[in-house]
């Protein structure tokens, strides 16, 4: 389990991409606020929006997770525990003012950085240190 990579996966990477493509700029691998052992995929700071890309097997896919034969008990609870884990981390993150995205690694990724544009654009109108609605036009629409 050392050696399985953390970060930079496939899937990662494809959804980067995308959201770069859309213009929007995130932080990579983030520690999470009040949680340093666990880390997001992508986090937009400012917008307190956190996206993570969870990979079938270990996260329990309800379409492609598959049960390992050997040491089966064992592999249950590990998988058991890594899903529990995810919802503890939704619960936290959303008490904190955190929205966040999951997607599963076989998901559309172009799809999936649309659905993450449309909450940072959400989640950026509301935010503005004047309490109004942000002036500040959204990755590519021109300034006025």
């Amino acid at each position: 389990m050392a050696r399985q990579g953390r970060r930079d996966t496939a899937p990662e990477l494809a959804l980067r991409r995308e959201l770069h493509r859309l213009g929007l700029r995130y932080r990579v691998d983030r520690a999470l606020p009040g949680m340093p052992r666990r880390r997001a995929d992508v986090v937009f700071t400012a917008a307190r929006l956190a996206v993570f890309v969870d990979g079938c097997f270990w996260h329990a896919c309800p379409d492609h997770a598959t049960q390992p034969a050997s040491n089966a008990a064992w592999w249950r609870e590990k998988l058991a525990t890594n899903v529990a884990r995810d919802r503890d981390t939704d619960a936290r993150l959303t008490a904190q003012g955190w929205e966040v995205l999951r997607f599963w690694e076989h998901a559309d990724m172009r799809a999936a950085a649309g659905l993450v544009e449309d909450a940072w654009r959400r989640r950026r109108a509301g935010l503005s240190s004047s309490g109004s609605p942000s002036t500040r036009p959204a990755p590519g629409e021109p300034a006025t």
